[in-house]
């Protein structure tokens, strides 16, 4: 088992053919875009520590995407307003991931996802042909559809459990992809691929690979 947000796991997921990764992007005191899910590692807080200071395994998303070729990216941009986080209003850590992901010529292989409604709003704004996908948890399941809509994201990524039948049907209906997580047991998985949703995020792609396969009709996987 690979350590999560980092160059091995990428070329370890790339190896087991899968069809896309997620990663999470946070910025540094002095402006690097680097990979990792919290905002802190031990004691260094991200946006409060240099690039150099952290770890050799935290790779910038420049590094990460250089590792992933051949596969969709799911680039999630950490923005948040909780006590642990720091939130950028300006907008300016949006605009700073899609000079990276333009800059690597990675605008067409990209999804770009945030819990942070004003952030995918940035995002879209700022390119208007990139992949966005807004992040659904403490929100109502039917508004957050219609604001998807109305502001032209691609699709929601709500948490599986909270994903029915009724969900998919209405997404499609606004012609918005549904992107699942974190969906680990056979038996979630199971129920999302019968659902028929469009991306299963899961910690376990081989086991997502092996449901899912089995799964399908035709025998392929998602």
């Amino acid at each position: 088992m690979e350590r999560e947000n980092t160059i091995s796991a990428f070329r370890a997921a790339v190896a087991l053919g899968v069809d896309g990764v997620e990663l999470d992007v946070r910025r540094t005191q002095d402006g690097v875009l680097v990979v990792h899910h919290d905002p802190a590692i031990g004691p260094l807080v991200i946006d409060q520590s240099a690039r150099s200071a952290l770890p050799d395994y935290v790779p910038t998303l420049a590094e990460a995407l250089d590792s992933l070729e051949g596969v969709r990216v799911n680039v999630e941009i950490k923005n948040g307003r909780g006590a642990a986080e720091s939130y950028d209003e300006s907008g300016d850590l949006a605009r700073q991931v899609l000079s990276v992901v333009d800059q690597y010529g990675w605008s067409e292989k990209v999804s770009i996802s945030c819990f942070d409604l004003a952030t995918c709003a940035v995002v879209r704004s700022s390119n208007r042909e990139i992949t966005v996908a807004w992040l659904l948890w403490d929100v109502a399941r039917g508004d957050a559809l219609v604001q998807a809509h109305v502001l032209g994201f691609n699709a929601v990524n709500p948490h599986f459990s909270t994903v029915d039948a009724e969900l998919v049907a209405r997404a499609r209906e606004l012609q918005l992809d549904v992107n699942v997580w974190t969906v680990n047991r056979a038996e979630d998985l199971e129920r999302m691929s019968d659902l028929h949703v469009s991306c299963i995020i899961t910690d376990d792609p081989a086991l997502a690979r092996d449901v899912v396969t089995r799964s399908s009709p035709t025998g392929t996987g998602r």
